[in-house]
């Protein structure tokens, strides 16, 4: 004869909701320093995995923090090489430091007087003279 299933109480089913079971298997060594601990330390097992779990949270958030500034180096190292090697500039006539071309209007007047002026490249230049 089977009994009859008891209902659960509507706070039981709540505890139960945020609070679930989270069983595993273990081997003995493990099992006993566990209990050892236990019984040193008067910690429950949820205090233990609490702790476990709070060293590898630790350690991927300082892996994550890694990764994120090694990203961030690199593209800087990168925007700053192809920003060497590709800008064109131009010295201030006033105090001789460089003047990054940027402005749609500067780019249109530096083609209009290099056509102007007959600048090209060299090789094409070569055959004309």
């Amino acid at each position: 004869m089977k009994r009859a299933k008891r209902n659960k109480a509507p706070s039981r089913i709540k505890y139960e909701k945020s609070h679930p079971t989270f069983s595993f298997r273990t081997y003995e060594e493990l099992s006993k320093r566990i209990e050892a601990m236990k019984k040193a330390e008067g910690v429950s097992n949820t205090n233990i995995v609490e702790a476990a779990v709070g060293l590898f949270e630790v350690k991927v958030r300082k892996e994550q923090e890694i990764r994120e500034e090694a990203y961030l180096a690199g593209w800087l190292k990168g925007f700053d090489d192809a920003r060497r090697k590709f800008s064109v500039s131009y010295p201030c006539s006033v105090c001789g430091k460089p003047i990054l071309v940027t402005s749609k209007d500067e780019k249109e007047f530096i083609r209009k007087q290099m056509r102007q002026h007959g600048w090209g490249h060299y090789d094409c230049l070569e055959g004309r003279y």
